[in-house]
């Protein structure tokens, strides 16, 4: 089991008993512009994709993980290393924390730089990339705080409230290899 530890927050596999968590995160339509989620997901199929996190990363080709904090030990957000290229030594990553709370506390900050170096040094990867919509002003700082660079503009590519919005994809070279 995968324990990334920090000074406020850890990251840990999903466990069965993050049925109700996750089942809260995917059916938040608040969040779905985020994660490109269109329906709600049933707790079946929450449940199934549970008892199939055990496969490791080469397996499922992601890793999905949840944010923990320290004080309380109550998982606050995922964090997500997808589209996992072993070959090409890649992966797209994302994170979303839950509730209002939780935000503007530097626990995305602490996770994303626990995810990163993971994914650098324990799974040598070398690159990441983040797929954030241009009004995401919150990701966008997140993300470019840690180097993430604009790599382009993909036009038109959300279709959000009515319209279509631009998402930008942002990428980050790991240059310690």
């Amino acid at each position: 089991m995968i324990t990334l530890k920090g000074e406020n927050i850890y990251l840990r596999a999903l466990e069965p008993e993050d049925l109700e968590f996750v089942f809260a995160i995917e059916n938040d339509e608040t969040i779905w512009e985020v994660s490109n989620t269109q329906t709600p997901y049933s707790r079946f199929l929450i449940k199934q994709y549970l008892e199939n996190a055990h496969q490791d990363i080469y397996e499922a080709k992601q890793l999905r993980l949840a944010v923990c904090t320290n004080e309380d030990k109550k998982a606050v957000g995922l964090i997500d290393l997808f589209d996992f290229d072993p070959k090409n030594h890649r992966a797209g990553i994302g994170i979303v924390i839950q509730n209002e709370i939780h935000k503007n506390k530097g626990i995305g900050k602490e996770a994303l730089s626990l995810l990163i170096d993971y994914a650098f040094k324990q799974l040598n990867l070398h690159q990441l990339y983040a797929n954030i919509g241009v009004n995401n002003e919150i990701s966008l700082k997140l993300f470019t705080t840690f180097g993430f660079q604009k790599i382009g503009i993909k036009k038109d590519w959300v279709y959000l409230r009515g319209k279509y919005v631009d998402e930008a994809i942002f990428q980050l070279i790991n240059t310690q290899q």
